[in-house]
């Protein structure tokens, strides 16, 4: 009896127990959440848009005292920082999302969230653009991160200068070479980049190697299907070192960072810049925009004559996911979790994040909308099939490779079969 007895008030304890912790449950998804990101120096926006979503949780019933907080690193330092603070077990609830195969690693470690599943469970997946995360399973393999943004790339022009040059968007890659030639006979910079980040620059490649020889490029690289030192490939890497040669990047462009290569374009001194739409919400910003919203048009990527890619061809991404620790999903980030997937969308598009077009959803969109937010949108809706970007599927130290290299290709210091052999080592490597 007394063996009996004992085993009833341990059940019946074990039973107060959970109780006790559903209750501390319930009552922690109306705690506050104390949500730190680890973020990019080279993007402040996301940081705009989490914290004034949070400023309004706080004042919610369930999110009372909830704070927001970012910690930002520069963007070619940003896999070293996500693996030193993961090591030491300091990796925030938020970060930016790493190169593939450190977010695999830290998906094993419980560091990265299955962010379909998690939102499933929390009844907010209807909330998630399908397309912007068949993307991010294309790139992962999973659900490891969520959209930001949802983005088409392809070459932002000044019309202005197309006009006054009596110069028409091209449509294949012979006639965008020769309106370079005429932009630079007639003293502009045809086109603005970015050096030192160096992946505006290898963007060109892979949109010339998924026109010629079509979506399953890159692919078939990873796969060990193909190889980047084939002559199909190193074609490719020829053609936009051309470009380079021929001056066509202007001077400095090994020197220029992000944002005063964009400064180059939006000052009216090149004719082009290939960009993902998530540079939109600087063009509508007058003090940095000095062409006019107006006056900015959009052409997708030119065809490669006789090429097997799709025509026209606008790859499409996701911008710099962010993925979420799942370490530190306590009920109280649970909740403020929750409350970031219902307003992210709309919060974005917004003034808070100037025009910025997410992956996640927005019922109704604002009236204010600008004339590049409603081109990218009516891009989004007719685009099928988007391809990814020539590091999408790399190590991170394949990615550092190609987009370190980048500039020396477009400047003359490397051949393309020099690059294409240095990538194509890096991607052996694993």
């Amino acid at each position: 009896m007394k063996l009996r007895r004992t085993g009833v008030v341990g059940i019946v304890l074990v039973a107060l127990c959970l109780v006790t912790a559903a209750a501390v449950l319930a009552a922690g998804d109306k705690g506050p959440a104390k949500v730190k990101y680890l973020t990019i120096n080279q993007n402040t926006s996301w940081s705009a848009i989490f914290g004034a979503i949070t400023h309004k949780y706080a004042h919610t019933k369930g999110g009372k005292g909830s704070t927001f907080s970012t910690d930002s690193v520069d963007q070619n330092n940003l896999n070293q920082q996500v693996q030193l603070q993961a090591g030491s077990g300091a990796l925030p609830f938020l970060y930016v999302t790493p190169a593939t195969n450190i977010l695999h690693q830290l998906a094993k470690k419980h560091e990265a969230l299955n962010v379909m599943k998690e939102f499933k469970k929390l009844g907010v997946s209807k909330y998630l653009s399908p397309a912007a995360m068949s993307i991010i399973k294309q790139v992962d393999g999973a659900y490891t991160a969520i959209p930001l943004e949802l983005n088409i790339e392809g070459f932002w022009y000044n019309k202005s200068l197309f006009s006054k040059e009596g110069i028409k968007p091209p449509t294949t890659w012979p006639q965008l070479v020769a309106d370079a030639a005429k932009f630079k006979a007639a003293g502009i910079q045809p086109f603005a980049a970015s050096g030192i980040q160096g992946w505006p620059l290898t963007r060109l490649i892979s949109g010339y190697l998924f026109s010629e020889i079509g979506p399953n490029a890159m692919v078939n690289v990873i796969k060990g299907k193909a190889k980047l030192t084939s002559p199909k490939y190193v074609k490719a890497a020829s053609a936009v070192a051309s470009l380079g040669a021929k001056g066509y990047f202007g001077p400095g462009v090994a020197s220029l960072d992000y944002s005063p290569a964009e400064a180059v374009f939006l000052n009216g001194q090149a004719a082009m810049f290939y960009m993902g739409s998530w540079a939109v919400g600087d063009y509508d910003n007058p003090a940095l925009d000095k062409i006019g919203e107006s006056k900015i048009g959009f052409f997708p990527f030119p065809h490669v004559p006789g090429g097997k890619g799709p025509n026209p061809m606008v790859p499409a991404n996701d911008g710099q996911t962010t993925s979420i620790n799942a370490k530190r999903l306590t009920p109280a980030m649970a909740g403020w979790l929750k409350y970031m997937a219902k307003n992210y969308g709309k919060v974005a598009i917004g003034n808070v994040g100037h025009g910025t077009i997410t992956g996640f959803k927005v019922k109704k969109l604002p009236k204010s909308l600008s004339g590049p937010d409603k081109l990218v949108l009516k891009t989004l809706k007719t685009l099928k099939n988007p391809v990814l970007w020539f590091e999408a599927l790399m190590s991170a130290n394949a990615t550092t490779v190609s987009q370190h290299d980048a500039a020396p290709l477009v400047t003359g210091q490397m051949t393309p079969m020099q690059f294409m052999t240095a990538v194509q080592n890096a991607v052996n490597q694993g």
